[in-house]
Formats: structure tokens, sequence, C-alpha cells
């Protein structure tokens, strides 16, 4: 019986359940900071102030749900590669290998949860640890998360384009 194992694959989808827990924590801890602080409703008051700061921390949380479900595809196509094609990874593939999978999680998840608290921050939602209520939003500090969002967004390309790449270097490999 063929060993249908295989060490990219199995590698995305150990990140792919590690992003669905950190994301799974995201949202118990916006759950629990509900139940400890009653009187405010964070949901309902981030979902009527969709035009302001709290839009961010819905794109980033949808974002970050997509970005868990791109790691767990990406894992199909390097199963498909490893074990359908039996194409191995080696020499410079495993090096763009190893930079997509790092970058893909280091990049996507820094850009995702930034664009969340930026969301929460710039709503005023974050005031409840400190003021024990939602404060006013302000809109200015979402300038300071910029830079950092598009940095993480970088690395996050850097590492897409590395598995691309090694994908491509994999896939041409005669058998």
């Amino acid at each position: 019986m063929q060993n249908l194992k295989t060490e990219w694959g199995d590698r995305f989808i150990i990140s792919a359940i590690i992003q669905g827990g950190i994301m799974t924590a995201i949202a118990l801890a916006t759950v629990g900071v509900q139940l400890f602080f009653t009187k405010a409703n964070i949901i309902q008051f981030l979902s009527l102030s969709f035009e302001g700061s709290a839009k961010w921390f819905f794109i980033g949380t949808l974002f970050y749900l997509i970005l868990i479900v791109a790691i767990a595809v990406t894992a199909g196509f390097y199963n498909h590669l490893q074990i359908n094609l039996k194409r191995r990874f080696s020499g410079i593939s495993k090096v763009l290998a190893w930079i997509h999978l790092i970058c893909m999680n280091v990049g996507g998840a820094g850009a995702t949860i930034l664009m969340i608290f930026a969301g929460l921050f710039g709503s005023g939602v974050l005031s409840i640890f400190t003021e024990g209520n939602i404060g006013k939003e302000n809109s200015m500090i979402m300038n300071s998360f910029i830079f950092p969002i598009a940095l993480f967004i970088g690395i996050l390309c850097m590492g897409v384009i590395s598995g691309g790449l090694a994908y491509t270097i994999a896939y041409k490999q005669k058998i």
C-alpha cells in the first residue's frame, strides 16, 4: 500500500487549525467581554455603527475567516502535488514552501487581527476596559494602523508569491 502522507499538506492543515483556534479565541473574548460588561451591547453597537471605524472589525473578522479557508485549500494543492503527482520539494522549492507557510500565516493573521483591533479601538469599544462603557469614536486613530496593516499585507503577499513559485517549480519537475 502506498504512503499517502504529505508533509506540506499536513503543515498547512495544522496551521489552518491553529488559525481557527485563534479566531475562536477572538470570538470567545468578544462574547466574554459582552457577558462581563452588560451595560454595553458590543455587537449591537458595532453593527449600528458600521459606517465608521467599526467596519474594520467586521472586515478584519471576515478576512480572517477567508484566510483560514485559504490556508486549508492550500493544503489541498500541496497534497495534490505530493500524492497525486508524486512531486518532491527540495532545494529552492522547499525554501519557497517554508516562506509560503510562514509569511501566509504571519502576514495574514497580523493584518486581520490589526484590522479587528483597529475597529474596536477606533469605534470606542476598547474603552470598556478602562471606563466601563463604550467611548466616543475616534476615526483619526485609524491612521496609526495603516502602515502596520500594509506591512503585514506585504508579508502575506511575499508568502503567496513564494508559494506560487514553489508550486510551479515542483509541478515542472520530472518524476
